[in-house]
């Protein structure tokens, strides 16, 4: 009975050894980039989000509405709960090609990172390209 109970314990801790050794050549490089969100503007084209691109300058970027509503969109806001962070951004690479983001926000509109753009400002600029999204450093 020892020996089975041994050998049953070997197994166990070997056999995952074996599992994790699958390799199809192929190695997915799939990394992210967090940056701190300063302020998030909702317009009708899409939210323009000014973020943190170093330790004191700060940066603007829009995220078009299409992204957010698509089946397989390119963008996604996430309520943070009350006693949370700051919000961030995080924007997510496959391949060394952008994939997705994430706008981590806070759930009240009353926060003070979510402002408000006057009625009649041309904020198409930052929603030029809609393929792609860079951000800046």
């Amino acid at each position: 009975m020892k020996k089975i109970i041994v050998l049953l314990v070997f197994l166990a801790v070997i056999s995952p050894i074996f599992a994790q050794q699958k390799d199809d050549g192929k190695k997915e490089s799939f990394y992210y980039i967090n940056v701190p969100v300063e302020r998030i503007f909702p317009s009708h084209e899409g939210y323009i989000v000014m973020y943190r691109s170093g330790t004191t300058l700060i940066s603007t970027i829009g995220i078009p509405n299409e992204w957010l509503y698509d089946s397989a969109g390119n963008a996604q806001i996430v309520k943070l709960p009350l006693a949370s962070d700051w919000p961030t951004m995080s924007v997510f690479y496959s391949e060394g090609k952008f994939s997705h983001v994430r706008l981590y926000t806070h759930p009240a509109k009353s926060h003070s990172t979510w402002g408000n753009i006057p009625q009649g400002t041309d904020v198409s600029s930052y929603f030029k390209d809609k393929d792609s999204f860079k951000l800046q450093f």
